[in-house]
């Protein structure tokens, strides 16, 4: 960008900036870059014409928006949001009295394109799915049959009871579980005991300590002995069940899809068993300061809308203060 404000903007390549913007940036997870990138250019390219859009002409981005779904404007709006973003960075960053000029176009297009595109949004609360404990438990269970009622193979059994584990026991993030290497997970005192601790890195490079059940660590140390206990915890199973080095988050994405499934939940997502972690230890009395610091949540408000709270109209806190009229 710098070779921006001294050159004109059809010399500076922005769609190697636009990229680089993309990958460099720390807050998202790979699969959430893998989308970014992906919207920018199927943008970026008329599948048509086969001819080039510029990624800075606000009514290209607009008239294109128009012709893609919801989920795919989504996409590209928060992607152009992050590009704008660093090109109004790197502007005000390398701004000198010379070019102050040419710094002030640079923020005034990246402001332009941020309004380019408008996403409709729902009106309402987004339907979530909190799983009770009889539908964990089934579930679970799920993961020893196939579709077709007979018994699954013991190792997708093994590492699919596993995976779902990570998501509804340890309330990991899909990219948080397929990352998870046997040398994050330790066993740190508590008192005249040990616990075993899940050392998970997520959103934003943010390091954070899980303590587990001894039930999903034995799991964890079960399969460990049958992929030597080494690498990634979570593995591929290619057609001969040959176990691959890791697994993607798609690969996760459907496990819980096609398990969920089995229980009559079609549509589970990976979310919705976090939001179940969360959910089932509200109900069990765990507070939400730490149910908050267990997912890794910057506040309280993102936590709160994990739970599935429901208004008690017949007692209220408000009942209990000595307020007198």
């Amino acid at each position: 960008m710098t070779n921006q404000l001294q050159t004109t903007a059809k010399e500076f390549d922005y769609e190697t900036f636009a990229l680089e913007a993309i990958e460099s940036n720390p807050d998202l997870q790979p699969s959430t870059k893998h989308q970014y990138k992906k919207a920018i250019n199927n943008y970026l390219t008329d599948k048509k014409t086969n001819e080039k859009r510029s990624i800075t002409d606000p009514d290209a981005l607009s008239a294109y928006a128009l012709t893609v779904g919801t989920s795919t404007k989504s996409f590209l709006k928060a992607t152009i949001a992050i590009i704008s973003k660093k090109m109004t960075l790197e502007a005000k960053g390398s701004a000198t009295p010379e070019n102050v000029l040419a710094a002030q176009a640079v923020i005034y297009r990246a402001e332009a394109l941020q309004s380019a595109i408008t996403v409709q949004t729902h009106k309402g609360t987004k339907a979530h799915t909190w799983l009770n404990q009889a539908q964990v438990k089934a579930l679970l269970t799920a993961c020893e049959t196939r579709k077709s009622g007979n018994p699954e193979a013991g190792i997708v059994a093994q590492r699919d009871r596993l995976a779902i584990g990570l998501l509804v026991a340890a309330g990991l993030r899909r990219e948080e579980a397929v990352n998870l290497k046997f040398s994050d997970i330790q066993l740190q005192p508590v008192g005249d005991k040990m616990r075993t601790v899940l050392n998970v890195t997520g959103k934003g490079a943010k390091d954070r300590i899980i303590p587990i059940s001894d039930e999903l660590a034995n799991a964890i140390s079960a399969w460990g002995a049958v992929v030597g206990g080494a690498g990634y915890v979570l593995r591929s199973l290619g057609r001969n069940k040959q176990l691959g080095e890791s697994i993607s988050a798609v690969a996760l994405y459907n496990i819980v899809q096609k398990r969920g499934g089995m229980i009559g939940k079609d549509d589970l997502q990976p979310h919705d068993l976090r939001r179940t972690f969360a959910q089932l230890g509200y109900e069990a009395g765990i507070s939400i300061t730490q149910i908050s610091t267990l997912l890794g949540h910057a506040n309280l408000e993102t936590t709160q809308r994990y739970l599935n709270l429901e208004i008690d109209l017949k007692a209220t806190i408000s009942d209990f203060i000595p307020f007198e009229g």
